[in-house]
């Protein structure tokens, strides 16, 4: 490597090491770090700001704008009140019973929308109930954020890795569906289980909390009805458009700026007061990272670790899957998912025709669960990892980079370990 590749891989190290003890805050940290690549000439600005393959990811960055104007306008009519309200009676005040219903939830809208959007949604809702039941909000933010990757996983729309590969792979939402949906309904419960255990200290019934609670009218929240009503016709148009992005072919990013703009013309709502709840340090921070991770793209180092993985396999189908699965859950943990699999997918599909005799579409599948439940390994994984972090931030429950991590560390291992045995006894046996 030349000397420029060493020092880019030495200043992403160092500010994951700033991100990691927290020390400097990370949207600082990512800023910094970005900056030092551009001025070492380790990427440009041509690079960093209009590259698809190692530039900033403007599709999510204005996706996650677009969502959270049009969250912040749901906020107003009250609605995640009622939602609140609504759970906690339905789980009769129980916290277990309410993590429960809350993950399945956010696996299922996962899968139909995406991880990102799903997070914004849900998040709002736990923070009310929470505060109702007297419960730390950290444990449901952190296993909701988890939960969204799993249920992302399922589908070609829950999680942006997946778009990429199916468009490098030529596979279809139902392609998706049919080979790894089965395997997330699988890990979905073990996850569920898992929480019982690993978040058992939250768990704390208040039987006068819960009463309080079965009393209340969740109708009574709901503040504006004119505008609850135009803000879920145009969630509804959003919801319905990224569910026929094959079809309309428009990007999720595209639709999302559209439906806040939508939703501010027709709803009383300023634009002072819309963009109020958007998360402006988060979105800063994704784009000091892309910046970064597309440093790494450009000096070559992804690339040379990603190519080292897969020749170290022989030529073996089963052990290129499995070095690849592994492989592409450590990566993906420690930079985020998209860019590692928009760099990993050419290896992968050249790896592909290395197979000639039609098996080796496995090789797709490993990368898409690899880098998808790999990116619940630590807080900066996966793009719902950092978002629900800001949020937390925002509302006073501020979760630590190793807050998130110890749990999401345990459950990348369990969930990527059960995928082995999935994939050796559907494809390669």
């Amino acid at each position: 490597m030349t000397l420029t590749a060493w020092v880019a891989a030495g200043v992403f190290v160092a500010t994951y090491i700033l991100i990691a003890s927290e020390k400097v805050h990370r949207t600082k940290a990512a800023l910094v770090g970005g900056g030092i690549l551009l001025l070492i000439h380790a990427t440009d600005a041509k690079s960093a700001f209009f590259s698809e393959h190692s530039g900033v990811d403007w599709n999510v960055i204005f996706l996650l704008l677009g969502m959270m104007v049009i969250v912040g306008v749901l906020r107003q009519t009250g609605v995640f009140e009622y939602l609140a309200i609504w759970a906690a009676k339905r789980a009769r005040g129980r916290p277990f019973r309410l993590m429960v219903l809350l993950l399945v939830i956010t696996a299922v809208a996962s899968a139909l929308l995406d991880n990102v959007t799903t997070v914004l949604l849900i998040a709002p809702v736990t923070f009310l109930v929470c505060e109702r039941l007297a419960l730390p909000v950290a444990p449901f933010l952190i296993a909701e954020a988890l939960a969204s990757n799993i249920g992302g996983t399922a589908t070609l729309v829950g999680d942006p890795p997946n778009i990429i590969i199916a468009s490098r792979a030529g596979l279809t939402f139902n392609d998706f569906l049919v080979h790894l949906a089965p395997l997330v309904v699988v890990l979905m419960a073990v996850f569920i289980g898992l929480c019982r255990v690993l978040f058992r200290k939250a768990f704390r019934y208040d039987p006068g909390r819960a009463a309080e609670i079965m009393k209340l009218d969740e109708k009574a929240a709901i503040e504006d009805r004119v505008m609850l009503v135009q803000s879920l016709a145009v969630l509804g148009l959003v919801i319905a458009a990224f569910l026929l992005h094959p079809v309309l072919h428009y990007e999720p990013s595209i639709v999302a700026l559209l439906g806040a703009g939508l939703l501010v013309l027709v709803t009383k709502v300023t634009t002072q007061d819309a963009i109020r709840e958007v998360e402006w340090p988060t979105l800063v921070f994704f784009a000091g990272l892309f910046v970064m991770v597309g440093a790494l793209v450009e000096t070559g180092i992804i690339g040379r670790v990603s190519a080292a993985a897969a020749e170290a396999t022989g030529g073996n189908l089963g052990v290129t899957t499995m070095v690849l699965l592994w492989a592409s859950a450590v990566l993906s943990a420690i930079v985020d998912n998209i860019p590692y699999v928009a760099t990993m997918s050419p290896i992968v599909s050249d790896l592909v025709h290395q197979f000639p005799d039609g098996g080796a579409q496995v090789l797709w599948w490993a990368l898409a669960l690899g880098a998808d439940l790999g990116g619940n390994a630590t807080a900066v994984g996966a793009s719902a990892n950092v978002v629900i972090l800001g949020l937390a931030e925002r509302n006073g429950a501020r979760i630590s980079f190793w807050q998130f991590t110890k749990y999401g560390l345990v459950v990348t291992l369990v969930t990527v370990a059960l995928a082995v045995p999935y994939l050796w006894l559907r494809y390669l046996l």
